[in-house]
């Protein structure tokens, strides 16, 4: 391997890039929105300032949100309180 490896998904390829460089410069020349994405390397999270050697082979994944439409109930007065 002659660079970074990296793997991204959606949709699915694989692209090597000249190292060593950092996540932040590496998402940029993938023309890539940090808040969009994790990077995970070894199976951890990798923050955007951190170093990638050449042999470095990370993951790009979406970052997927959602939450829950139902609201939970607001807890009545209590028994007794008058």
């Amino acid at each position: 391997m002659d660079g970074v490896k990296v793997q991204l998904r959606n949709p699915r390829r694989e692209v090597e890039l000249p190292g060593p460089l950092t996540v932040a410069v590496l998402l940029e020349q993938l023309a890539i929105h940090r808040d969009t994405v994790l990077v995970i390397r070894d199976g951890e999270l990798v923050p955007g300032d951190q170093r990638l050697p050449d042999e470095a082979v990370v993951e790009i994944r979406p970052v997927i949100s959602g939450g829950c439409d139902v609201v939970p109930p607001r807890p009545g007065p209590e028994a007794g309180a008058r």
